[in-house]
């Protein structure tokens, strides 16, 4: 049988509220992947750091740098990320959060304070 600590009864509370948000019209379908991939470029920026696509494609041990440009084509692709061009070498590129991102990143901080709240 499952015993309930509190903590892991806010986890679990977590977990439903951000299956709701990820159901939500407003943000894309993301795979595995690229979710993965997307929190590991938000510990970045919130650094205040900036990412270039080569850095992106290194970052995930368990991802072949391959696979990981498809994904942040894909990402492109579902307004997610930008790519912005270094001012002194256009040949480096950076990979940025849209307010779209933000905004998801926003929204799974609200369903985090009101698993803590309930």
């Amino acid at each position: 049988m499952f015993s309930q600590s509190s903590h892991s009864s806010t986890y679990l509370r977590f977990l439903n509220l951000v299956q709701g948000v990820r159901s939500l019209p407003d943000f894309p379908v993301l795979d595995p992947v690229e979710e993965r991939l997307l929190n590991l470029f938000a510990t970045v920026w919130h650094s205040g750091k900036q990412i270039t696509v080569l850095q992106a494609m290194g970052m995930s041990t368990d991802v072949s740098s391959t696979t990981a440009h498809r994904r942040l084509k894909s990402l492109r692709k579902k307004g997610v990320i930008t790519l912005v061009a270094d001012e002194s070498d256009n040949r480096i590129k950076y990979v940025q959060p849209t307010p779209v991102a933000n905004q998801y990143f926003s929204q799974l901080g609200q369903c985090l304070d009101q698993a803590r709240a309930a």
